[in-house]
């Protein structure tokens, strides 16, 4: 009763939607009300400031690398946006995207078309010719549906598209701000060793004068000789490392590795406090799950364009148009004609054929509902990450500096015990050892801290909000830009 209701229905009222309605699935566990490790931590790591800021400010507003106070690192991030290629690749998908919906909204309407034919047929009597120029219009009327969920499937798709190009510009964004800061990690790694090189090479210096004067034998100029270029090694290394991260810049805001670079300067670390909004914002503000819930949406309707094979396809034609035995007569009032007609067709019998489209497109929206569940829960999951790692690092930060303070006090101590002739040189060693890996602990953590702040902002979706997704309508008009 319900398929014949729907066949009539549409005769008398309009088109029928078989399909089902879409409402986004919820959650299979709300989210609190706060992030835990945002509450988390010591007393003195509270104190300290550690804490992200709190929902009630205000959210990441446009060009979010800007809190850092990096202007080179705004510079080449404005650069990224213009001229990075995976940027461009995912911008030529959403427009191939949203000129698939126009071809689906283009099936709404009647095809209009024109040709001319000159044919010649030989009899027994003689050769006939037949001149045509036919106009013909045909018209499929929607009455179920099937286009309009085609066109609310493409629809969908366009703006599934949409958010992953502003979730690739994201990507890019993150991984151009995290290169940034290894980088001048690596910087500030250089400088510490191209110190700490030159006071190995004035203990050398040492060593070797009182080796002369018997005072020290070969063994300690040995030592001191395989601190010194164990030290030049490490350097090396590090040159290595920087040339890479500056590189991989390089690729992302679209210039050749050769032709670009960096000049060197130490990583400062101003960890900026980033907008927390609650969980439950979360899901507004990450560009992979409105990717994610869209893909639900083309999902839903796709079941209804299946649904809407069981009923008839009906089709419209209306022809007019000119047609004579000879071509001097084509255009001749008594040459004029027109048609009209009409046709309808169901499939009676197709072996579960139907039955079975609908039942692989109704899987593959339960597909997409898992894997926007998961989406979401991988999103939660990332910012409890970032805020425990935001805040162990503050605390590892304030506990590296005080072992810095030691191992410096420690190395003063074992250079005027050498020098008194208490000790040997074996406890320089140790402690110039146990200083360089200390700051070299502190360059490590303080590049963490900068990069994991990054990461963060990424987290919980840079400045992006569904608010900046098009709408149904959007996507079929106007002309976008890049993100």
């Amino acid at each position: 009763m319900k398929r014949i209701a729907c066949i009539l229905a549409p005769l008398v009222f309009g088109a029928c939607n078989v399909g089902p309605t879409y409402e986004r699935p919820k959650l299979v566990h709300a989210p609190s009300g706060a992030f835990k490790e945002n509450t988390q931590g010591s007393e003195d790591a509270q104190e300290g400031g550690w804490r992200q800021a709190s929902p009630s400010d205000e959210k990441i507003r446009g060009k979010w690398w800007e809190i850092f106070g990096e202007p080179e690192l705004s510079t080449l991030e404005e650069r990224l946006v213009l001229d990075n290629q995976n940027i461009k690749q995912s911008f030529e998908n959403y427009m191939a995207a949203r000129a698939a919906m126009r071809a689906a909204t283009a099936q709404l309407y009647p095809q209009i078309g024109v040709g001319a034919s000159a044919t010649e047929t030989g009899k027994s009597s003689g050769l006939t010719s037949l001149f045509a120029l036919p106009l013909t219009v045909t018209w499929e009327p929607d009455l179920f549906s099937k286009i309009r969920n085609t066109i609310k499937q493409a629809a969908n798709n366009a703006q599934l598209s949409s958010a992953t190009l502003a979730n690739v510009a994201l990507s890019e964004q993150v991984s151009l701000a995290q290169i940034y800061f290894q980088l001048r990690g690596q910087d500030a790694l250089l400088d510490l060793y191209a110190g700490t090189i030159a006071n190995y090479k004035e203990s050398l210096r040492l060593v070797q004068v009182l080796a002369r004067t018997g005072i020290d034998s070969e063994q300690e100029v040995a030592q001191a000789e395989v601190t010194l270029h164990t030290a030049e090694a490490n350097m090396s290394a590090i040159v290595t490392t920087r040339s890479q991260f500056e590189h991989a810049i390089a690729l992302l805001v679209g210039e050749v590795a050769g032709s670009f670079s960096l000049a060197p300067r130490p990583i400062e670390v101003h960890v900026p406090a980033v907008p927390i909004a609650v969980p439950s914002r979360l899901l507004e503000r990450r560009p992979d799950i409105a990717a994610a819930e869209r893909s639900m949406a083309a999902a839903n309707a796709l079941i209804g364009v299946g649904k809407a094979a069981y009923y008839p396809d009906i089709s419209l034609s209306a022809g007019i148009g000119t047609q004579a035995d000879n071509l001097s007569k084509l255009f001749s009032t008594g040459a004029n004609y027109w048609s009209l007609g009409g046709s309808a067709s169901e499939k009676i019998i197709d072996f579960g054929g139907r039955r079975a489209t609908v039942a692989q497109y109704e899987a593959q929206y339960r597909a997409t509902v898992a894997a926007y569940r998961q989406t979401a829960l991988n999103a939660f999951k990332e910012v409890e990450d970032y805020l425990v790692a935001s805040r162990q690092l503050f605390e590892q930060a304030q506990r590296q500096k005080r072992a810095v303070e030691s191992a410096e006090r420690y190395e003063k101590l074992a250079n005027i015990r050498y020098k008194t002739g208490v000790d040997t040189y074996l406890n320089v060693i140790t402690a110039q050892t146990n200083l360089l890996s200390s700051r070299q602990a502190l360059v490590s953590v303080a590049t963490n801290q900068m990069t994991t702040a990054v990461h963060l902002v990424g987290s919980v979706g840079g400045g992006w909000s569904t608010e900046k997704l098009p709408t149904e309508g959007d996507v079929s008009r106007g002309a976008p830009s890049l993100p």
